[in-house]
This record gives C-alpha cells, structure tokens and sequence, in this order.
C-alpha cells in the first residue's frame, strides 16, 4: 500500500536519508524533521519542531520561495562557511508541505576547481597557439615569394588549418566551462529572429561557397520576437549553420527556417547530407561526441552543440534534432516569445549607461564562425 506524503516517516527510515526532509503543517509549521535537516540547518536534535519558516531557515528568499509553492532553489545558508544547499519544495494533502533539503557545497566547490583550472590553462595555451600561428604565416608568406618544394608548401598549409583547429578548441573548451560553471547569460535583448538568422547566413556564405553548399533563409512574418542575449542566440544559429555546411555534399543546400511556435519562435536548420544514425542522435548534444568523424568537410571539436545546448536551456528554451540516415538532418531550437509589456532600454538610457553615446544599443549579433 503506497504511503500518503502527509504520514510521518518512521525515524530510523528518515535518519538514515542523506538529505534533509522538514514537513510542514498547512499553518508552516514544522511538524517533522529528520537529524539529517537538524545538522544542515544548525539545530540541535528536535529543536526544529514548531517553528515557522522564518525561524527555521532564517532567511528570506527561502521563505519567499516556500509561500510561492513547490518547485525548486539554491541558496547558500549558515553563518561563518555558509553551506550551498539546493532546496525542493511539494505540497502535500492537507495544504501542507515537504521541503527537501541537499548539500552540494562540495559539488560546486569542485566545479569551480574545474572552471579555474580549465580558464588558467586556456589562457596559458593561447600564448604558444598565437606564437605557432604567426610563424606559420609568416612560413607561408616567405614560401610564395621563393622557390620551395610544392610539398614544403602544403605542410606549412595543413599547420595554418590544424592551429586554427586548435585555437578554436581552446575557445570553446573555455566557452563552455564558463557556461556550466554558471556564468550568466542576461536576456536584455529583444531579439529578432528572422534577422539573426540572415546575419548567420551572410557570416557563413563564403565558407559555404567554398564546398560548394548554397545557404537560404525562410523567414515567416509573424515569427514573434523573443527576449535574450542577441550574441549567445547568434552563437547557436551559427553553430547549427555551421555543422549543416560541413555534413552538406557539393552543390547541396542549408536552409534556416524561422517561424512561430505556439506562443514561442522556432529556428530550423536542415540540410541534405549524410544524416545520422538512430544511435548516434541521442548523444550528438554531448561534449566532443561526433556523429561522423570521417564523412565531414572540415574539423570540429564536438563541443558546439553542446555549448548550443546549454545556451538554449539558459533562455527557458529546447533544442533537438531530426534525422534519416542519408538523407539529411533538421536541427531546431524554440524560444519563448518576449512577455507582453516588456520594455526595452531607449537608446539614450543604454548609452548613458554605457558611455558609448548614441552609438550601438546592442552586443555584436553574431559572433565569429568556427574554423574551417
């Protein structure tokens, strides 16, 4: 017989949780708390009992979170080295409530290790690539102007490309560590989609052209507009346009569709390529997976649709794919529409804020494309 959420936990059962479990009454307050909430929230065993939400978490957002309802938070809580801890919230019969409590300081601590030790060495590499990079120019300047072997030549060609692969890497391993590491993405643009998507296109045309690949926009007029970060939604078109370009034969065909999804805006990218196997489409979205290493035009470092992904969850967004084998591959991403009301920054604020005058509102649409 399944147990009601409202029934106490026997306490050796509830002891013995690695996480906090505090219930309340419908009036908020504690009627049951295992030793497990007693040691995360500072209190001596038993000392939890009766008391209000206010008294026991002590704390204001948590109390704030706790009468909107259930969901889900993160807040560091304690005095001297406060605890990060992530707070789960369901309502029980009875209009009352069980609130899950789990120390993840150590969790984030890690991460953080993480994040700092992959920016240090990013940032430490891209002295040495820069050096390569310019010798390699420089390599490939003085060869044209004298006699070499035509094998000298295409070696000097191949370092130029494989440091450009590298350099790339480099920027998005950091890009991406940054991103999971949480580093904010501000949704203060009013973003029109339609138009990015024919930015991305024209930013990726002479690559494009170079394989032979055409690349067409299918824009609906009345796409919505969404709210957020212009140059990270950028990031993902070019990303999508990106991979679609190199998985395209000769003469094939990338298109961008955009157009309204329910109360949202939906971005298509479809190609005509090679596909990808049923097996491979669940783990596309994965850091350095690749579907194909060997049928792609170009290198890649696996890591751009990956960053994608997260940059669309940051915008309350989904994104996934559509594939056959053979015959091509339609990747997409939704976006909410902007709230009604929302009201942007006049340019006289903005530049006031920035100190720029009445130059550009808006961040750089697009930011630059991978490497070839």
């Amino acid at each position: 017989m399944p147990m009601d959420p409202a029934d106490p936990l026997p306490d050796p059962l509830s002891d013995l949780l690695p996480v906090g479990v505090v219930r309340f009454d419908a009036d908020r307050r504690v009627v049951e708390a295992n030793a497990r909430a007693h040691a995360l929230l500072d209190a001596a065993p038993g000392r939890l009992l009766g008391r209000t939400v206010m008294e026991t978490f002590l704390d204001l957002r948590v109390e704030r979170f706790l009468n909107e309802g259930a969901g889900s938070t993160e807040v560091r809580l304690g005095t001297g080295e406060p605890r990060t801890i992530v707070i789960r919230a369901a309502h029980t019969s009875g209009d009352g409530l069980v609130v899950v409590l789990e120390d993840v300081s150590e969790l984030r601590r890690l991460r953080q290790i993480r994040t700092e030790f992959i920016d240090n060495l990013s940032h430490e590499l891209r002295t040495p690539i820069s050096t390569i990079t310019l010798l390699a120019e420089t390599a490939a300047r003085e060869a044209a102007a004298v006699e070499v072997p035509e094998r000298l030549r295409d070696r000097i060609a191949k370092i130029e490309v494989e440091t450009g692969h590298l350099a790339q890497m480099v920027a998005e391993i950091l890009d991406l560590a940054r991103i999971e590491g949480g580093s904010s993405i501000v949704p203060e643009d009013d973003v029109d989609l339609a138009r990015l998507a024919e930015a991305s296109a024209e930013r990726l045309r002479l690559f494009a052209e170079r394989g032979g690949v055409r690349i067409g926009v299918e824009a609906d007029p009345a796409t919505p507009i969404v709210r957020g970060e212009e140059q990270r939604i950028g990031q993902v078109l070019v990303n999508l346009v990106h991979n679609a370009v190199k998985f395209s034969p000769d003469g094939g065909e990338v298109t961008i569709r955009v157009r309204r999804a329910g109360d949202g805006a939906r971005v298509e990218v479809v190609d005509r390529g090679i596909g990808i196997a049923r097996a491979d489409r669940a783990r596309v979205f994965e850091r350095f997976y690749k579907a194909d290493r060997a049928r792609v035009r170009g290198g890649g470092t696996g890591l751009g649709l990956a960053i994608s992904r997260h940059i669309v969850a940051a915008h309350g967004g989904t994104i996934g794919v559509e594939s056959e084998e053979g015959r091509g591959s339609t990747f997409w991403f939704v976006l909410p529409a902007r709230p009604p009301g929302t009201v942007s920054p006049a340019p006289d604020d903005q530049a006031g804020a920035d100190g720029a005058g009445a130059a550009e509102t808006h961040r750089p649409a697009v930011p630059p494309a991978p490497a070839p």
